[in-house]
């Protein structure tokens, strides 16, 4: 059955659907810049997606990646870093406004940054908890459409 992941920034959520069953809510944050597409603008974009890789499958919860590569899986996370982390779901626009997601790395993944879930503070990404991030990524697969809606 096909699945769909939905993510309305208004509400700040995240939902996997399958078919027409809700399987997967979870809260999430996308850029305290706004919506948007422009290459360097760190705006979250919105419209259709597809899941063109999935990364960081076999690294333990909290894994730090950097450059989609895990350099540490015990790090002292610092407040002011702004880390990727656990999981890397990484996107692929589907509309011709959007076509420059993946070349923009816009991913859904973990963060270091779990107090500021449920509000726009990312800077274009979608953040979610490490748990969260670890379950939807065992939940879908490549190729897995993902609408961003304003």
């Amino acid at each position: 059955m096909a699945q769909k992941i939905v993510i309305d920034s208004r509400a700040q959520s995240l939902s996997l659907l399958r078919g027409t069953e809700l399987v997967f809510v979870a809260p999430v944050s996308t850029s305290r810049f706004g919506l948007g597409f422009e290459n360097g603008s760190r705006k979250t974009p919105t419209g259709i997606f597809r899941i063109h890789e999935k990364i960081g499958g076999e690294m333990p919860i909290g894994t730090v990646f950097k450059g989609r590569r895990p350099v540490k899986a015990d790090v002292d996370w610092a407040e002011e870093l702004d880390l990727i982390t656990s999981r890397i779901l990484w996107l692929d626009g589907l509309e011709a406004e959007n076509a420059l997601t993946k070349e923009r790395y816009i991913y859904i993944h973990g963060t270091n940054h779990e107090q500021s879930i449920g509000q726009p503070a990312s800077s274009g990404c979608i953040r979610m908890r490490n748990a969260d991030v670890v379950c939807l990524f065992d939940q879908v697969e490549v190729g897995t459409l993902v609408e961003i809606i304003a």
